[in-house]
């Protein structure tokens, strides 16, 4: 039952395995004559040398070549050859690199044999006694350890030996790699010692890159961490999906909750607090006082019964363990997980689990949506937009990327963990920095440390596929609202265009913006068009931290056309000053909140006063 088989026979025993038994070796005999039939003998030997198995789990002489020499078969010396010949006699007993002498007697009796064929001259023979052998390490082209241990523990059972193709893209895999470990040198002051990158090809679900930089053999792309605000986004879209809109305002002031016999005071990054705020602006900036918020409406457990939705098995606490901290990513959660759900907002809502074996697609019952393409479109649109971010983020950063690209930066209690996620139209991508000791970092945050990564990764893959923008749904409707009340604008509001769900946009006219009353007496038409200088409408001022706020002032001012007489300045319908003569300016003390200025003239020709339309300004 064993040994003394053909090497047409060994060829079907590769193809079709089947136990040891005399019954098995009997249909081996025939059906290796049907192989012979069909193929020439050259044609099944070269097969089975691509195939034979080796040790190390090597199959073939190419790799058996590379394994122990490190170099092409083009490249190997007589004696090399040889002893890959006589290795296959005992693959699984007999390893090069283990032990060498014990297969010089075979090669050179093999030797001797081929020296009397005149397959090897006299010189090749000699050389094949003397010459000792120079096994070198093996060096992979591509560092995939990680991946190839997840493969290796995760993929079913496969009842078929031999290689399996991945879904990796090496050469992608390879500059990635590159990537991510000289921006971890870069940042080597920030005590940063480890990163991890996942790209996916949300489109046919392919697993692309699966890279991790820092020595270690914890495989950080699916070890728990915790995301920071890395989770807003599905919380503000399922407050979407519960009848708020992009426009809807959320209070952005000053929030303490008890807890325990205290108090816990929630802040946003920076510290600043700016009133009430847009939904797209509160996501866009990342504001965690507003996310706070938006968790009492939408609720904890229906938030993380949400998130599980999503594929966020590694949050197994009870939701009063994360209370509304949740929203604030107290949790902890995998880059694999992060990117799986941002993969559901690029697909339109519909989840699907990713692939990494290249195999025939099996048509699977199709995912139950989570999304709407409406709500998933406007999420996306949110955080592709460099306007909703720039209160914290500024206009110039690194977020802006130059193809549409939905981006979202996280970063977690004490610096432990930064993260940068985004997705295009096709692939989505995550970064994660940190240290797998859970030492805090030295102030790396998601946008200056792992969003560089992040940018640079899509330069890269929009470098070779045809740029296009994300996709929003053409079922939204869009309509002009006001930027400070989010109701429909008037003339008089700093106006913008929102996408809003079907039968969901406002009907409400802007209260902050209505025309002024008419003045008792008509004015002339040399003053029909006074207004205030300064300030002008929308504008927004911000205290500061600097000076005292009893020191603090902005001049309202009046064109220079006129030449008052005496004028009354009035804040809020208050009267707050007087200034006389030619005075044309007038010092306010600021205080926060949203107010209206106007000022009251009296000119030399005119009875009666002229009044100035209201101005809508709000300072921070």
């Amino acid at each position: 039952m064993r040994g003394a088989s053909t090497i047409s026979e060994q060829v079907v025993r590769m193809l079709h395995p089947r136990p040891r038994t005399l019954w098995a070796r009997w249909l081996e005999t025939f059906e290796a004559i049907r192989l012979e039939e069909r193929f020439h003998k050259t044609d099944i030997l070269a097969f089975y040398l691509n195939q034979v198995p080796y040790a190390r789990q090597r199959r073939g002489v190419v790799q058996a070549a590379r394994t122990y020499f490190d170099r092409d078969l083009e490249t190997l010396s007589p004696k090399e050859m040889l002893a890959l010949a006589v290795l296959v006699r005992a693959p699984s007993r007999l390893d090069l690199a283990r032990h060498a002498k014990p297969i010089e007697p075979a090669i050179q009796r093999l030797g001797k044999r081929l020296r009397h064929t005149g397959i090897l001259t006299l010189s090749e023979y000699r050389d094949l006694l003397n010459e000792p052998f120079q096994l070198q390490s093996p060096t992979l082209p591509v560092r995939a350890s990680h991946f190839v241990r997840y493969v290796a523990t995760s993929r079913p059972p496969h009842p078929r030996r031999g290689m399996i193709h991945t879904t990796l893209d090496a050469a992608l895999q390879v500059r990635a790699q590159a990537l991510l470990e000289r921006r971890l040198k870069d940042l080597e002051a920030n005590h940063v010692t480890h990163a991890a990158l996942l790209i996916v090809d949300h489109q046919h679900n392919d697993v692309l890159v699966w890279v991790n930089a820092g020595s270690s053999a914890i495989d950080a792309v699916i070890t728990p961490r915790q995301p920071g605000s890395t989770l807003k986004p599905f919380l503000y879209a399922l407050a979407v999906q519960r009848g708020w809109t992009a426009a809807t305002l959320i209070d952005d002031t000053p929030l303490a909750q008890a807890v325990g016999v205290g108090l816990h005071h929630y802040h946003n990054y920076s510290r600043t607090h700016y009133g009430a705020l847009r939904l797209r602006e509160a996501l866009g900036n990342s504001l965690n006082i507003p996310a706070i918020r938006t968790m009492a409406f939408v609720g904890v457990q229906p938030f993380l019964t949400h998130l599980y939705q999503l594929g966020f098995q590694s949050l197994t606490q009870h939701p009063d363990h994360y209370g509304d901290g949740l929203a604030l990513g107290n949790g902890e959660v995998t880059l694999y997980e992060l990117v799986q759900a941002y993969a559901t907002l690029a697909r339109h809502g519909v989840p699907r689990p990713f692939r990494y074996i290249l195999a025939p697609e099996i048509q699977a019952t199709p995912a139950r949506r989570i999304y709407s393409p409406e709500v998933s479109s406007l999420i996306a649109h949110m955080l592709a937009d460099p306007h909703a971010r720039q209160r914290e983020f500024g206009s110039g950063t690194l977020l802006h990327f130059p193809v549409e690209t939905a981006v979202k930066t996280g970063t977690s209690t004490d610096y432990r963990d930064a993260w940068a996620i985004g997705f295009s139209h096709r692939h989505t991508v995550g970064v994660w920095m940190g240290n797998l000791t859970q030492r805090p970092m030295r102030g790396l945050t998601g946008s200056t440390g792992p969003a560089l990564v992040l940018r640079a990764i899509f330069a890269e893959l929009n470098r070779h596929t045809s740029p296009l923008p994300l996709f929003l749904s053409p079922n939204l409707q869009s309509a002009a609202i006001c930027q400070l009340s989010g109701q429909r604008a008037t003339p008089l509001c700093p106006p913008m265009i929102e996408s809003f769900l079907p039968n969901t946009v406002p009907t409400q006219i802007c209260p902050l913006h209505q025309p002024a009353p008419a003045a008792r007496v008509q004015p002339s038409k040399r003053h029909a068009l006074i207004q205030l200088l300064q300030p002008t409408p929308g504008l927004q001022l911000a205290m500061d931290p600097r000076l005292p706020d009893a020191r603090e002032a902005f001049p309202f001012r009046l064109p220079k056309k006129i030449t008052p007489v005496r004028t009354q300045w009035f804040v809020d319908g208050q009267q707050v000053g007087i200034t006389q003569a030619a005075e044309r300016q007038f010092l306010w003390p600021l205080a926060r909140g949203r107010h209206t200025a106007q000022a009251r003239i009296w000119v030399p020709d005119r009875a009666h006063p002229i009044t100035t339309p209201a101005v809508e300004f709000v300072v921070k």
